[in-house]
């Protein structure tokens, strides 16, 4: 990541640290309209059942602990 230098400057890392920035805009893409849709479905999926597990222990702990 950094060039050779052993102690590389503020500088040189700041640099550095851009380039991999500009590398990584020039290959990423925007989703199509699909690829948004599924990502969207998954990621409220996740959070569903996330939310769900979390309510099941807090019913659990109320039932148990009451």
């Amino acid at each position: 990541m950094y060039e050779f230098d052993e102690n590389p400057s503020l500088l040189t890392r700041f640099k550095s640290f851009i380039r991999e920035c500009v590398r990584v805009f020039k290959i990423t893409k925007k989703p199509t309209r699909e690829e948004y849709k599924t990502i969207s479905k998954i990621a409220g999926l996740g959070i569903l059942v996330i939310g769900l597990l979390g309510f099941l222990v807090h019913l659990v702990k109320v039932l148990v602990f009451s």
